[in-house]
């Protein structure tokens, strides 16, 4: 894919080095002409020295082909300018980092396609970690609005022995959370289950849901709670 990234800082250039491995075509925007040229000798990416708000900036980077405008900066109003010009552009699909949360309405409204907000997501993380340590984070999904997780279903746990669909129908068992998978290692088989598939001890069990969710979900399945809350 051929992507425009605005904001080369930390989250910025582990990006770009994520994205040229993976063999996408990368165009760089910054502001800070040595950071241009690091980008470039690093990454081998063409990197335009501007502002990712300036319109001949935004065609000398090739804005107008892109698949994916990336907008990085540490300013929401610079990102809702980008998202705005991107939109413009016909960009299919952009992705910004907001700062403040009140700028999420005005994202939307000017076409971002995805929205991260790092300080929520962080937040919820570092929550989830402390109250559910059993939990195994494996990855964040639409901007940390919901996690992926490995959860071992402990000996003496209520789950032991129910089928999925019997503990999914429990009331306790939150309905915005989804099991994904069942790895049973005395067997060394992944599970992709049914409501018919009955849940053991020492089970990993992979579930998708929101922080709220997952604790939930986690307390179903028998998981030990952290002795002390934030």
């Amino acid at each position: 894919m051929y992507v425009v990234l605005t904001g080369a800082g930390i989250v910025g250039g582990a990006l770009v080095e994520r994205l040229v491995r993976h063999r996408h075509d990368v165009v760089v925007i910054e502001t800070d002409r040595e950071t241009c040229d690091e980008m470039a000798a690093r990454f081998g990416v063409v990197a335009v020295c501007g502002s990712g708000t300036d319109i001949d900036v935004l065609d000398r980077a090739g804005l107008r082909k892109a698949d994916v405008g990336i907008a990085l900066m540490r300013r929401d109003a610079d990102n809702l300018a980008f998202t705005l010009l991107a939109k413009h552009f016909g960009v299919p699909r952009i992705f910004v980092r907001m700062r403040d949360p009140r700028y999420a309405t005005a994202y939307r409204m000017a076409g971002a396609t995805d929205i991260a907000n790092p300080v929520e997501m962080f937040v919820d993380n570092l929550i989830l970690d402390i109250e559910q340590p059993d939990l195994v984070r494996m990855a964040t999904l639409g901007g940390g609005k919901a996690s992926v997780v490995i959860l071992k279903v402990p000996e003496g746990s209520s789950a032991d022995g129910k089928s999925v669909a019997e503990l999914t129908r429990s009331e306790e068992f939150p309905k915005e959370c989804v099991i994904a998978g069942i790895y049973r290692s005395e067997t060394d088989r992944l599970i992709i289950p049914r409501g018919e598939n009955v849940l053991r001890a020492g089970d990993r069990v992979f579930l998708v849901a929101d922080a709220k969710s997952m604790a939930d979900a986690a307390r179903c399945l028998g998981a030990r709670r952290a002795a002390r809350k934030l």
